[in-house]
């Protein structure tokens, strides 16, 4: 699975926006069933989107997300062809970034 999926639409003025993030989120408290042995916690910590390069939204996630989440949020003024950015951070330093276009 590739590392971040998005799609991005239009109605009216509003683009919906919609991804989909491959990431472990382990919280820190689970034990792996074979060792017995607690997994490390390794979770996205900040992720920030952007419309081209105007900061639109920006959160702090926690050990309370599950894996491979799901996220969509709305934008109000985008039109058909703007560039969107989101990039998150885990609490292991790891980050990636993905972009798409909004389509009409």
């Amino acid at each position: 699975m590739e590392p971040m999926r998005m799609r991005a639409t239009l109605q009216g003025d509003v683009a919906d926006i919609k991804l989909l993030i491959n990431h472990p989120e382990e919280t820190g408290l689970r034990k792996d069933p074979k060792t017995g042995q607690i997994v490390p916690a390794h979770f996205i910590t900040n992720i920030t989107a952007t419309v081209n390069g105007k900061k639109v939204l920006s959160a702090q996630w926690g050990v309370g997300i599950s894996k491979n989440p799901f996220m969509g949020f709305k934008v109000k003024g985008a039109k058909a062809g703007d560039k969107v950015v989101v990039t998150w951070v885990d609490n292991k330093g790891e980050t990636q970034t993905g972009e798409t276009t909004i389509g009409s």
